[in-house]
């Protein structure tokens, strides 16, 4: 743990409005830097420090607004690695997106790592931190069943099977799980 996060017992505090202005003008340096290098104006986008969970960052795009969502608490925890990792790994999906539509490229791929590259930064797909201390989200899970025993199912798929989008089967048996009966 770095000296720019505070700890209340064993809970990170998420980082303080400095911090995330000093997020907000390193985000807007990398785009700046990358219009630059590809020779294409990049508008500046939404940052927001939102996430919560294991992920430190998040490029999306959502009706079609543009936006890069930190998590404040890894940046607590971690601030001078996400700083120099994970702003230019988000502003990279960015960039792809806009010079090759990301629906046309690998997340991680070659266009997403050339771009990591011309940043100067190694182009690593995730990171690993010590979660311990920051609020993980944690997914409700469902019951289901097969001829053979009980599963427990994400409450996204549980979400697919209810809208008709999926059918799960069981690796043992072979059969069509089933929503259990709650009794």
């Amino acid at each position: 743990m770095n000296d720019k996060s505070s700890v209340l017992g064993n809970m990170i505090e998420p980082i303080d409005v400095r911090l995330e202005q000093q997020v907000r003008l390193q985000t807007r340096e990398y785009i700046r830097r990358a219009s630059r290098l590809f020779d294409c104006p990049l508008a500046m986008i939404p940052v927001r420090f939102d996430l919560r969970g294991r992920a430190a960052g998040m490029y999306k795009v959502i009706n079609s607004e543009r936006m890069i969502r930190y998590n404040p608490y890894l940046f607590a925890k971690y601030f001078e690695d996400n700083v120099a990792t994970t702003v230019p790994h988000e502003v990279a999906h960015y960039v792809v997106d806009m010079l090759y539509g990301a629906s046309n490229v690998k997340p991680h791929g070659l266009e997403w790592q050339r771009v990591m590259r011309s940043f100067g930064t190694e182009p690593r797909a995730t990171a690993s931190y010590d979660l311990s201390g920051i609020p993980v989200r944690r997914q409700k899970r469902h019951a289901y069943q097969c001829a053979c025993t009980l599963h427990s199912i994400s409450t996204a798929r549980h979400n697919r099977i209810l809208g008709g989008k999926a059918r799960y089967y069981c690796r043992n048996c072979n059969t069509a799980l089933k929503l259990a009966n709650s009794e």
